[in-house]
């Protein structure tokens, strides 16, 4: 071989060992997000720091793939400060309000739970570690087919779901120490006030769906008396109404 030669073999060798390599770095290029990473900081940065202290809430927003409740486009999306689109002009709530609004409900692990709003599942999910049972309402049935599978597929057993109207609760499960409301109605709904136990906890938007909505921590005291108060101004959907159960 001539030395005219040499820089040419060279080339083609270095060539040839980044073809070789060329797998493992379009791979790692591709990798999965790390949804974890993600998690905690959506814990660190969007509720821990907006005054959301409860451990075990803080817990279960950490541990609970909100990816997986979401559509797949909308994944990227995930963990990020504000509502996602999920079909059926519905929308999974921005984490930081799941995070408050179960942790002015203040879950215990002997509690039964009612939500009223299913959506995609996520709220039911974060409740389950915290609660004995979760009962869930949602009037689209596809968004309940949906979260029902994805909340099986995921291990969760201890959430029942209906499809039905969430203005008239869930009577033959009753009385519930806690009920969060995902959608707004202009009031809050008489049933649901019935079917809370003394000592219980009712979370829930009110106001017109065009203006402000309010927030409302309300409270049941051992004696049935009714204590509310607004805790921030809110945007959600409207609480829409149904008939019959399925």
């Amino acid at each position: 071989m001539s030395p005219a030669t040499l820089p040419r073999r060279r080339a083609l060798l270095v060539c040839t060992a980044a073809l070789l390599m060329w797998p493992s770095l379009s791979s790692r290029s591709a990798a999965a997000p790390d949804y974890a990473a993600a998690r905690e900081r959506m814990v660190r940065e969007q509720i821990a720091s907006r005054g959301v202290r409860d451990s075990r809430v803080l817990e279960s927003m950490r541990t609970t793939a909100r990816h997986l409740f979401v559509p797949e486009e909308q994944r990227p999306h995930a963990y990020r400060d504000y509502p996602l689109p999920i079909g059926e002009g519905q929308t999974i709530s921005q984490p930081y309000m799941v995070a408050l609004m179960t942790e002015l409900a203040r879950p215990q692990p002997g509690d039964r739970a009612l939500e009223i709003g299913t959506g995609s599942g996520y709220q039911a999910a974060v409740l389950a570690p915290l609660v004995e049972h979760v009962y869930t309402i949602e009037l689209e049935p596809r968004l309940a087919e949906t979260a029902e599978k994805t909340l099986r597929e995921l291990g969760y057993e201890n959430v029942a779901i209906r499809v039905g109207d969430g203005y008239q609760g869930w009577p033959e499960a009753a009385p519930f120490d806690l009920i969060i409301v995902t959608a707004a109605p202009d009031h809050t709904p008489q049933p649901l006030l019935d079917q809370l136990k003394p000592g219980g906890r009712l979370v829930i938007p009110v106001g017109p769906t065009h203006a402000v909505q309010h927030l409302r921590l309300i409270e049941k005291d051992d004696d049935g008396q009714i204590r509310s108060r607004n805790v921030t101004p809110v945007r959600f959907v409207p609480l829409r109404r149904g008939s019959g159960w399925r």
